[in-house]
């Protein structure tokens, strides 16, 4: 499945209302495809992130962002520096 495929758009547009994530899924496989879908639209790569620039991105969609940013990092989406201080997309 590419980023383009309908089922996985349409899946991933259940999760939303009004523009706001509803609950961030306990699945595993369908959080990972939330989580996906936040990296690719809302971090641009080969660019740097403070925590703030992070933490303002994802409250856009959720207001948990902490958690939805742990998952991003912990899911190898986002990696980040030892001291917290700068975050990055990582591309395959």
């Amino acid at each position: 499945m590419t980023d383009q495929d309908p089922h996985r758009s349409s899946a991933i547009a259940t999760l939303f209302s009004g523009g706001r994530l509803t609950a961030i899924p306990r699945k595993t496989a369908r959080r990972e495809q939330l989580l996906t879908h936040l990296a690719t639209t809302l971090f641009e790569t080969d660019r740097s992130y403070s925590e703030r620039e992070v933490n303002e991105a994802l409250s856009t969609v959720h207001d948990d962002c902490s958690a939805l940013r742990r998952y991003l990092v912990t899911g190898g989406l986002l990696s980040r520096t030892r001291d917290g201080s700068s975050y990055r997309r990582v591309t395959d």
